[in-house]
């Protein structure tokens, strides 16, 4: 096991269980880091609450087991029955050739396997990707990777808007640019201003197009469905250019539509009925969910069908939570989706519930996030006043991180230049956005997250390139040094393990509590810790033979992790820069 903490909790444990009479299983520790100690240990105040024993003592006769003594050089118990741990050199030695030699560099593969569906970034069919669509995105993809990490089976769904009304005036304006062959939806959000403005000036076009709404709903029209299915593969292609140049995994087959629950929805409504949850309210069908009332303090209901016998979100949404649970067994259902929805998606899945579909083990997070705001403190937008587009937001990275490149370093041609700019300035946009507090709003700074110091992207990825220099110029193959036991001697080594040892807890940590900024964290103090320890520790130079191998080990590892766990957020990192 390579991470030291989730070792001494085992081990601790086994001495509580041993002092208490208790069941090991039934035992938590908690084992975190602390600035007194290189750990500490608080099991001893729940435990002596529970068994009406003084905190203190039940530490003290903890302690007294010895079960710490080879792997601590120094126990204390302090305050009401805390336990500060310092270990061995040896110990977090071993530790770190365990994590060197493991693939996955010591981050334990999950104890539950689940089936996880991960719904994110959902654009709309004929419509422009903007900036609402890059917090979804961007967070959903680094859940996704760490949660396949870990060892669980994901499904990716992208929930496209691709069916309802809007669909009448899109499909009418096709018609009247001379069909499907003659249509380009090249740009879409030009496309779909054109539809509305045709829309909102022509009482014949609204008229043609609520008709049109008719014909695609009984999906029996083959021009109709032509057209339909037009826009929803230019719009894939569309799609699949944003994903691919953001480095995203999404891709068209992900792609589970509105038009793909539409079929099952009256059995949705039949199944509510049955169980007894379907009312009328004002001529809509809707189901009373408990402990949701309006600002009137009224209670608030979820509407599943209009009055006009449509459907609507919450129709399409808790179709997908039985398709989910159902068809493709998840136990884990993610919904990376702005705060705004979270009262409607609560309710939904309260309403679930109470269908008895997503009931344990089968559960839903609501994965929120705040807005990307402007230097105003409004929601971002383009000089044109509008959303800013998401396309355009990847382009201006990359182009500012080819400007950085050239300004840094002028030994690299124009081919090397253009892609390390692309590395540099997608990955500094993704980690500004990851490495913020997802709940938060937070200012897009393009200066801030293209900077090379602090905590971004480049700074990170800079780390990396030059523990890579230090291997070329030493002309040591990096995994020959992967089988040493470091020596830790000096404090800044020492540190540097530590950090190094805490990426299992780091990336659990962040799938616990589905917050990538937790990552962030972590990899920013690791290279912190790195910056520290090569000021003080001489790795190439004459006179420090005796340590270079240690030294190079810990250079290599701390390389590794950075590497991962960038990997993990989805950002590459290069070896020169």
């Amino acid at each position: 096991m390579a991470d030291p903490l989730h070792t001494i909790a085992h081990t601790l444990r086994d001495a509580f269980a041993a002092v208490t009479g208790l069941p090991a299983a039934e035992i938590d520790p908690v084992v975190r880091p602390s600035p007194r100690a290189d750990a500490q240990a608080n099991g001893a105040l729940a435990l002596a609450k529970q068994l009406d024993r003084n905190p203190r003592e039940l530490a003290e006769a903890v302690v007294a087991t010895g079960a710490l003594a080879s792997v601590c050089s120094a126990v204390e118990v302090a305050g009401p029955g805390f336990i500060n741990l310092t270990f061995t050199a040896r110990f977090l030695a071993e530790q770190l050739a365990a994590a060197a030699a493991d693939p996955h560099l010591g981050v334990r593969p999950a104890e539950v396997v689940e089936t996880a569906v991960v719904d994110y970034s959902a654009p709309n069919v004929a419509k422009e990707m903007h900036v609402g669509h890059l917090r979804t995105t961007v967070i959903g993809d680094a859940l996704v990777r760490m949660l396949e990490f870990v060892g669980h089976t994901v499904v990716r769904e992208n929930h496209v808007g691709d069916w309802g009304t809007p669909f009448g005036m899109l499909i009418e304006h096709v018609v009247d640019l001379g069909g499907v062959g003659e249509t380009d939806l090249s740009d879409p959000g030009g496309f779909y201003k054109q539809a509305r403005a045709k829309f909102d000036a022509s009482d014949e076009f609204k008229a043609r197009a609520r008709e049109r709404v008719t014909l695609l709903q009984g999906r029996d029209d083959d021009s109709t469905m032509a057209i339909w299915q037009q826009l929803v593969d230019q719009s894939a292609d569309y799609f699949d250019i944003v994903y691919g140049r953001l480095g995203v995994l999404l891709r068209r087959n992900d792609i589970v539509g509105e038009s793909f629950y539409q079929p099952y929805m009256p059995a949705m409504l039949a199944r509510l009925e049955t169980a007894g949850l379907l009312a009328e309210s004002d001529g809509a069908k809707v189901v009373w969910v408990p402990g949701f009332t309006n600002r009137e303090g009224e209670p608030l209901p979820l509407i599943v069908q209009a009055r006009t016998g449509g459907f609507n979100y919450a129709t399409s949404d808790l179709t997908c939570v039985i398709d989910r649970v159902e068809r493709l067994h998840a136990t884990l259902l993610v919904y990376v989706v702005g705060t705004p929805q979270s009262q409607h998606l609560q309710m939904v899945f309260e309403a679930a519930r109470m269908l008895g579909v997503l009931v344990p083990p089968a559960r839903a997070v609501h994965v929120n996030f705040g807005n990307v705001l402007g230097d105003d403190r409004k929601m971002l937008k383009s000089r044109s006043g509008e959303p800013a587009m998401l396309l355009d937001l990847v382009d201006g990275a990359i182009a500012r991180g080819r400007a950085a490149v050239a300004e840094r370093n002028t030994d690299l041609d124009e081919v090397e230049r253009a892609e390390l700019g692309a590395v540099i300035g997608i990955g500094a946009l993704k980690y500004a956005e990851l490495s913020s507090d997802r709940i938060k709003d937070y200012v897009f700074d393009w200066d801030r997250m293209l900077a090379f110091d602090g905590n971004t992207a480049p700074y990170l990825q800079y780390a990396h390139a030059r523990i890579c220099s230090i291997f070329r110029r030493a002309d040591v193959d990096r995994a020959s040094v992967r089988a040493v036991v470091p020596t830790l001697d000096e404090p800044q080594e020492r540190a540097l393990a530590l950090q190094l040892l805490q990426f299992d807890a780091a990336v659990h940590d962040t799938l616990d509590k589905f917050s990538p900024h937790r990552l962030c964290t972590h990899l920013f103090d690791v290279a912190q810790a790195f910056t520290s320890f090569y000021e003080a520790c001489p790795v190439l130079k004459d006179g420090y033979e005796a340590t270079r191998e240690s030294r190079l080990a810990l250079c290599d590892l701390t390389a590794r992790v950075l590497q991962l766990g960038l990997a993990l957020l989805g950002i590459d990192v290069p070896e020169r820069m």
